[in-house]
């Protein structure tokens, strides 16, 4: 519903409890004195759903895309972002009426958001736990920066990836760079982590859980225990949810006001 002619933006996917992006955005409109605007939870189990869900919040411009939709909500959209389609993952959407007809765009923010988060000077190699849409996206954004990537997966079936068995083996000379882009860690799962041999972690590695809840992961308590750099994906939540915010008001969306 519309809540008093407000610009409607959200989030779908499912589990969202662990997700603190209705608090950014919240405290984003507060801070910035932003009084037309409102972004809520919309948990969704089913994205067969997707199109009737449009239907039914005409007040929605702009929506962000989290676990496990991020690769399977491009059939259901009119149109994909070239890099969206490179990375294919979407993460963004943004949402157009017009003449009585509902029209959809792509985009994704992760990989921007992410090599935007930290310095990752110095990392002769990367390794990704995890095949899925954040993953991708996470992958796309090293390799343009020039830094090889290896995905870690429990099903290895492309070039290029391997298996967490294989993963154990893995030694390199200079530091090495590990994403874990699974939610293994995530609120409320938070004694769950990537089976990968800690042992060999050294001073310089660097360890990257895009899980931001809780803050310190038992996969990056162990990096830390080993000497090695850490970092969670609060940064990156925050910086994927400005350029999120960017697209949706490129070109000012008030559907219930414009005639539209």
């Amino acid at each position: 519903m519309n809540k008093g002619n407000k610009i409607g933006y959200g989030l779908i996917g499912y589990p969202l409890s662990h997700s603190w992006s209705v608090n950014y955005f919240r405290e984003k409109f507060e801070r910035e004195k932003i009084s037309d605007r409102d972004y809520q939870l919309f948990p969704m189990q089913d994205l067969t759903l997707f199109h009737s869900f449009l239907s039914d919040h005409p007040e929605l411009c702009g929506l962000n895309v989290t676990i496990p939709f991020k690769e399977k909500i491009i059939q259901y959209l009119d149109e994909i972002d070239q890099q969206a389609a490179e990375i294919g993952a979407v993460n963004t959407i943004r949402i157009y009426r017009k003449n009585g007809k509902q029209f959809t765009k792509g985009f994704n923010t992760d990989a921007d958001g992410f090599i935007r988060s930290a310095d990752f000077a110095g990392i002769s190699h990367a390794y990704i736990l995890g095949t899925g849409g954040a993953s991708k996206a996470v992958a796309y954004a090293l390799r343009e920066s020039g830094i090889p990537v290896t995905l870690v997966s429990r099903n290895p079936v492309k070039d290029g990836s391997i298996s967490y068995d294989d993963f154990v083996s893995v030694k390199a000379g200079k530091p090495v760079l590990i994403v874990n882009a699974t939610p293994l860690g995530m609120f409320p799962e938070t004694s769950t982590f990537p089976q990968v041999n800690y042992d060999h972690l050294r001073p310089g590695d660097f360890l990257y859980d895009l899980v931001y809840n809780p803050a310190e992961t038992l996969f990056l308590e162990k990096g830390k225990e080993k000497g090695t750099r850490i970092q969670n994906g609060l940064k990156m939540l925050y910086l994927q949810a400005e350029l999120s915010y960017v697209i949706w008001n490129n070109d000012f969306c008030a559907p219930w006001s414009r005639g539209f």
